[in-house]
Parts: structure tokens; C-alpha cells; sequence
């Protein structure tokens, strides 16, 4: 008896529809934020700064970009913002800067979207023939995505301390948020590059193409 599973994309197994989707996608939101949530609380290098202040360097904007890139701009967005303003709640040094990384990682996830779904059709590339082409619209949607972050983190920041701890705190403050924004926007870009096809892959052919993009 011949099998009847056709292959949606070279190697990969087609999705699922309807209801099915709908539910592994919440279901990813809240393992990206999870997984973002762990990465940025437990796995950082704080850099505590004068003031009372501290900055970090983290994976966690990987995590959002990541999932952008696999989900689209809004869950991914998502589930790195909740997952990262979670882990700012939770720390007595970063609660007051909840607001801003919701504010900031959200745009980071549907910036990564635009860029690798609306302009790139990223989703639509074949893993077994546009390998390249993927890889190459990946990095662009993340250096997109990373880049913006690396302005408007620090400089969303700087005027946001300004109204809460002063102005020469935030001063200080500022460059060493460029700098660790700057890493971390590196480091992220290399990282979810280098995960979205392996992944994208793995996910296809456990018939999870529904709920991926």
C-alpha cells in the first residue's frame, strides 16, 4: 500500500490546519516567552552601574527574533516580550524598566517579521534549494530588527531614567547601554541566523507547518 503524505517543502511534512494551528501557536508563544524568560533572568552577564543601575548581556533578544522569524512578527513579538518583561518584574533592578522592554521587544519581533516574512517571503523559500537565500534573508531581518534595538533600547532608556533616577545616572548609564546593546545585538544576530533553518526544518516535518511560518 503506497503512502499518501505528500511533502509540502523538500523534506518537510505538511502542517496542520484550522483549530490545531490556532493552539500550537499559543502554545509557541508561551514556550518562546519561557524560553526568552530563562535565557535573559539566568543566563546573563549583569554589569551593575553606578546609581544603583545595571545593564546586561543576553541571549534573550535572540529568543525574540527567533521566534519572529519561525511565527511571524506578532507572536514571536510577543512571546519575547512577555517572556523578557516577566523576567524584569521579577528582578527588584530592572522592574521599573518593564514598560520600556515590552515596548522594545515587541517592536524587535515585528520588525524581524516585516523584514523576513513581508519583504523576503522567507517562509515560502525551499530549505533543500534556497538554503543561501534563507540564510542571507535571516540575517538581514535580524540586523534589521537588532539594529533598531541597538538605538532605541539605550536611547528609550536614557530618557526614561532621566524622569526617574536624573539626569547625570543617566548620563552613565547610557554608554554602557550602547555598548552591551551593541553586544548583544551581535551575538543575537548570529545566533537566530544560525537556529531559524535547522529549526524551521525540525518543526516542518513533525508536522507542525501550520503553526510555523
Amino acid at each position: 500500500m503506497k503512502s499518501t503524505t505528500k511533502l509540502s517543502h523538500a523534506g518537510e511534512a505538511p502542517g496542520r490546519s484550522g483549530a490545531d494551528a490556532s493552539i500550537y501557536k499559543i502554545a509557541f508563544v508561551g514556550l518562546f516567552a519561557a524560553l526568552s524568560y530563562i535565557v535573559f533572568t539566568f543566563l546573563q552577564i549583569k554589569i551593575t552601574l553606578p546609581g544603583g543601575d545595571a545593564t546586561s548581556i543576553h541571549l534573550g533578544n535572540a529568543v525574540c527574533v527567533l521566534g519572529a522569524l519561525l511565527m511571524g512578527g506578532i507572536y514571536g513579538g510577543l512571546g519575547g516580550a512577555i517572556g523578557m518583561t516577566i523576567g524584569d518584574l521579577l528582578d527588584p533592578v530592572y522592574v521599573i524598566y518593564a514598560p520600556k522592554t515590552l515596548i522594545c521587544k515587541l517592536c524587535i519581533g515585528l520588525i524581524a517579521g516585516a523584514v523576513g516574512h513581508g519583504i523576503f517571503k522567507i517562509s515560502q523559500m525551499r530549505a533543500a534549494e534556497d538554503k543561501r537565500r534563507i540564510f542571507r534573508a535571516a540575517a538581514v531581518a535580524s540586523a534589521c530588527a537588532l539594529g533598531f534595538n541597538v538605538i532605541a533600547d539605550p536611547l528609550l532608556g536614557y530618557y526614561y531614567k532621566i524622569l526617574i533616577i536624573g539626569k547625570p545616572a543617566a548620563e552613565v548609564a547610557l554608554a554602557w547601554n550602547i555598548a552591551s546593546t551593541s553586544i548583544n545585538a551581535m551575538v543575537s544576530a548570529v545566533v537566530s541566523t544560525a537556529l531559524y533553518l535547522p529549526l524551521r526544518t525540525a518543526l516542518r516535518r513533525c508536522g507542525m507547518g501550520a503553526a510555523i511560518r
